[in-house]
């Protein structure tokens, strides 16, 4: 090693002395980066002579770029030198260290900062020089210069392999991420496959994750008018396999493709039973064309999210919104849901009030709460956790009048009478408050749970967008893949021993007629409404807490009608009796669980 920390190798150039090398103090033997010793020939082989000769420059190149590779560094081409006269051409090359040479800094261009990316050169004088030789009408290429001076450090064998230079994707490898893209798997997940297939640890891959997401992208820079070309024979395609595939789209006056939307048959059947309450997730793009993607989803009867279908928009406005809600009715024979559940989008409200006039908009929670940091972390430092605290308890109230008062204590305690965001949320608080959701089914969807499982779903096919005629068929192995799950998960749940608690005949009913999953839900219900007593009044049932003096939910009960409903209206919200409404049935000598329970067949387990 040099002085400066450099591995310093010098060779004289003396093309009579092969052997003039010096690695400080040349010896009949060296350490070879991995730890193994070579002999004095083996020396000669592997490091490069002044008056080795190769048949072709590309031959030289590869030998010095092994050569760098176990030294730790890699090298690029550099100068090429000619001679003046007939036949000449090329005479001498230079290949020199990745880090040779120093970037220039750009200067501003008329009024225009230039961006300054970091560059690892760094003015280092490691090269290798050949030159063109010919000796009795044949051709070979000589080392006529070589310096092995670096002024930096020289990387490790773990460290080298990701230099840019020691990165390649062979064909096969090329064909292998294509064919797994399709499947809409993540870069990470075809990186592990592709270990496991390779035998090799983890990282060892002859290229990066990033290299594989600019291979994808490199499938993505094609011309956008074939692309929809393609995407469309690929819809026709499908259609042609199923006829129950349904797909709309329309062109542009350019009879370019402007909007699409396109639903399976498995998905239209899933929305004729499931289809009550939906998500239209709009905060997605599709990054192979760039358009907003909108996509349907919900939740079956095993609590299960399920695809109902997708949408691809040149735009957002009003017209684009509109017309993907018309194609969605369409496709699902002209059933509107009872309740949407969107982002924040004034053109997709507008549009959800023409299109669907008796359908309840409301907002994801979810997608709300997610924007809170970028919009109140500034306003309000320290105090941000409290006030997200406060917020969640206003949220959770069941009465109005309860929640239009703490909202205007939480205004002023934190000083928010000004904060334009906390005014629009206000504005639209009818659309993601509970106090104000409370008579409208949900399914479960504004909880935590079922959005992060609503939302893993989605993200499933897009992991791995490539090309746009590709994306159909990602969505359609990933609702297959979740129809098999669904179909496997249903099994297993159904082959479970179902643990009674209570040992109340409603419970006993209960289990044999709901999914694993709505059951565990109601005997969540039927447990805690033993601890509540009841009180017949003239107009109904007070139901509260044993230990509680005041207070209580209103419960109206008509056996002959075979109406129950609580003023905690969980039942509406939800599609589960309450533990309150469950109490005054269990006072009432009721031992099934009533017909209307199954009013939103949704948690079913005969569906």
């Amino acid at each position: 090693m040099s002085d400066d920390g450099g591995q310093m190798l010098l060779i004289y150039d003396d093309p009579s002395d092969h052997r003039s090398l010096s690695l400080d103090d040349a010896s009949s033997t060296e350490e070879s980066p991995d730890g193994n010793t070579l002999s004095l020939e083996e020396v000669h082989e592997a490091i490069p002579y002044i008056g080795q000769r190769f048949l072709t420059h590309d031959a030289a190149y590869e030998f010095y770029s092994t050569f760098a590779k176990r030294c730790g560094f890699s090298i690029r081409r550099h100068r090429t030198e000619g001679k003046d006269g007939v036949g000449k051409g090329l005479t001498r090359r230079y290949f020199v260290c990745h880090r040779a040479g120093n970037t220039p800094v750009k200067t501003m261009s008329e009024g225009k900062p230039q961006r300054n990316r970091r560059s690892s050169r760094c003015g280092c004088q490691a090269y290798l020089r050949i030159s063109k030789i010919t000796e009795l009408g044949s051709i070979e290429w000589r080392v006529t210069g070589f310096a092995n001076h670096h002024n930096h450090d020289l990387l490790e064998p773990n460290q080298v392999r990701f230099l840019p230079a020691y990165r390649s994707i062979s064909d096969a490898d090329k064909s292998r991420i294509l064919m797994f893209s399709k499947t809409g798997i993540s870069i990470q997940q075809m990186m592990r496959l592709m270990e496991l297939e390779k035998c090799v640890e983890p990282g060892f891959l002859p290229f990066t994750e990033k290299d594989v997401r600019n291979l994808l992208q490199s499938f993505k820079k094609l011309d956008p008018e074939d692309e929809n070309i393609d995407f469309l024979r690929m819809c026709q395609s499908i259609k042609e396999k199923d006829p129950n595939f349904k797909f709309e789209f329309t062109l542009d006056e350019n009879d370019k493709l402007e909007n699409i939307a396109w639903s399976y048959a498995s998905s239209i059947q899933s929305y004729e039973i499931f289809g009550d309450a939906i998500v239209f997730d709009t905060t997605h793009r599709l990054s192979a064309v760039e358009m907003p993607l909108g996509i349907w989803v919900g939740v079956n009867n095993y609590g299960v999210p399920c695809f109902f279908g997708c949408v691809l928009l040149r735009d957002e406005s009003l017209r684009s919104w509109s017309w993907a809600l018309q194609a969605f009715i369409g496709f699902m024979n002209g059933k509107a849901p009872q309740t949407i559940l969107t982002d924040h989008n004034m053109c997709l409200k507008e549009a959800i009030a023409g299109e669907m006039p008796t359908t309840k908009h409301a907002l994801c929670i979810w997608m709300v709460v997610g924007k809170f940091p970028s919009w109140f972390n500034a306003a309000l430092g320290e105090r941000y956790n409290d006030w997200k605290a406060e917020f969640y308890r206003l949220y959770h109230l069941e009465s109005i009048e309860e929640f239009e008062l703490g909202w205007r204590d939480m205004v002023n305690s934190f000083g928010l009478h000004t904060n334009r965001h906390i005014n629009n949320l206000y504005g639209s608080r009818s659309l993601w408050s509970l106090p104000y959701l409370r008579s409208h089914f949900l399914a479960g969807m504004t909880l935590s749970g079922r959005s992060k499982a609503i939302n893993a779903f989605i993200q499933r096919f897009l992991s791995a967008q490539t090309r746009l005629a590709h994306f159909v068929e990602q969505v359609a192995v990933a609702v297959d893949f979740k129809d098999q799950a669904t179909e496997q998960q249903t099994m297993q749940q159904n082959l479970q021993n179902i643990s009674l608690k209570t040992g109340a005949p409603m419970e006993s009913h209960a289990a044999s007629v709901l999914t694993p999953f709505a059951f565990s839900k109601l005997q969540e219900q039927l447990v805690l409404a033993a601890h509540y007593a009841s009180f017949q009044l003239d107009d109904g049932y007070l139901v509260r807490h044993h230990t509680k003096l005041d207070g209580g939910r209103k419960v109206y009960w008509v056996p002959q009608e075979g109406i129950i409903s609580c003023s905690c209206q969980l039942f509406e919200f939800s599609g589960f009796l309450c533990r309150h409404a469950l109490r005054v049935l269990s006072t009432g000598n009721c031992f099934q669980v009533p017909e209307f329970q199954f009013s939103p067949q949704v948690w079913l387990g005969s569906v």
